[in-house]
């Protein structure tokens, strides 16, 4: 059976910067839940941040991308660490799909903020989302879990 990491804040988990959740209710998630599909995890969380924190985007600095704190603390470092420790969850899980939340600096998958704290969203991957598509693991938004349930089905065939 294929494993899915999703975000533990799209399974009610009151793990967001604001310290609540993004709960999905998606029947499919539901579903994978009650298979014992799901391996849950909150990239920041696991890499050191406290609920509630203080909101982050990624942000170019020097030519480099960094993660900022809207205090200006630069963060890059707990949330590569909760990159690394979110993929040797799926890697030991045998995870090769993952549905993470849309948006934020570690899950985004197809946009995130641009680092100015105004609510402007550019095409972007987040720095989880990055990592776990490097190692081979298909990442999905919430809004596309139908597709990731097409493909759990087709790996799972």
């Amino acid at each position: 059976m294929v494993k899915v990491l999703v975000s533990a804040c799209l399974l009610g988990a009151p793990v967001r910067y604001n310290g609540k959740d993004k709960k999905s209710g998606s029947p499919i998630l539901e579903r994978w839940v009650r298979e014992g599909r799901v391996v849950s995890a909150c990239p920041e969380v696991l890499g050191g941040l406290g609920t509630p924190r203080a909101p982050s985007e990624i942000v170019p600095i020097n030519g480099l991308r960094r993660v900022a704190a809207n205090t200006g603390r630069d963060v890059t470092v707990e949330f590569e660490r909760g990159a690394a420790l979110a993929f040797e969850q799926a890697l030991a899980n045998d995870v090769r799909v993952a549905v993470l939340k849309e948006g934020s600096p570690s899950c985004g998958s197809a946009w995130t903020y641009d680092g100015t704290f105004t609510g402007t969203r550019v095409a972007c991957e987040g720095v989880t989302t990055a990592l776990l598509r490097s190692k081979g693991i298909h990442v999905f938004s919430e809004d596309q879990i139908d597709a990731a349930d097409a493909l759990v089905e087709t790996l799972d065939a």
